[in-house]
């Protein structure tokens, strides 16, 4: 049984989510071997909980895997209303990033969009879709290719399950929540309607800088030891 006080809990679960979600930008070692700090990427925002609650709305989410996953499951516990049921989270799985790196060589973002794993939208899986707020979450906004494919096939799949079921009466609506947004020339882009009605979240813009998010590293230790020598802005 915990001893501690509500709000030491609370204090201390935020504790722990900042730190698994403080990024390293790739490079940031070589940047200060030049005397030069790289740019520290930042927290989420507190307020990005309520504000995907009160405008969003969203009846389930949709995590973009792998990077989507982590993110996914972290917000829906501030997205839990006292009494009601979590919300659900399914997955799709999509790769862009096709070239592995070396030593001495960053992962480059690739062009074309790869289903690795997709819903049944045949199915009562399907079925759950239609007439529903529905918030698509990855870890970054890059190019913005996948982000671009996802919505895309997903609108798609789910206006033509609603048109088999007769039920093209029933309004679904997608959003997007990402942690970080890169500030750079995008190669996707999101439907007008859903720019329009600003439903696109990003937590943070950041520079066009490589971010190594703690759940890619294959050293942890290493990671929080760089990590916490950044400079946080």
């Amino acid at each position: 049984m915990n001893s501690e006080a509500p709000d030491d809990r609370i204090e201390k679960k935020l504790t722990v989510i900042q730190a698994l979600l403080f990024p390293l930008p790739f490079g940031e070692s070589q940047n200060r071997q030049n005397g030069r700090r790289g740019k520290g990427l930042h927290h989420l925002q507190p307020d990005a909980g309520p504000r995907i609650l009160n405008d969003f709305q969203p009846h389930l989410m949709i995590a973009i895997g792998g990077g989507g996953y982590v993110p996914a499951r972290i917000l829906r516990s501030f997205l839990k209303k006292p009494g009601a049921a979590n919300i659900p989270i399914q997955a799709i799985g999509l790769s862009l990033y096709e070239q592995l790196p070396t030593d001495n060589e960053v992962e480059k973002p690739g062009t074309k969009v790869t289903r690795t794993q997709w819903l049944d939208l045949s199915s009562i899986e399907g079925a759950n879709l239609i007439g529903k707020n529905i918030l698509i979450v990855d870890e970054v906004d890059d190019t913005r290719t996948t982000l671009e494919y996802a919505v895309k096939e997903l609108e798609k799949d789910v206006a033509a399950a609603a048109k088999t079921l007769g039920r093209e009466a029933e309004t679904t609506k997608f959003s997007i929540f990402v942690l970080h947004n890169k500030d750079k020339q995008k190669r996707g882009t999101l439907p007008k309607d859903m720019v329009d009605e600003n439903r696109y979240l990003a937590a943070r813009t950041v520079p066009d800088v490589w971010i190594n998010y703690p759940w890619e590293a294959t050293d942890i230790d290493e990671h929080d030891r760089m990590a916490a020598k950044q400079t946080i802005q």
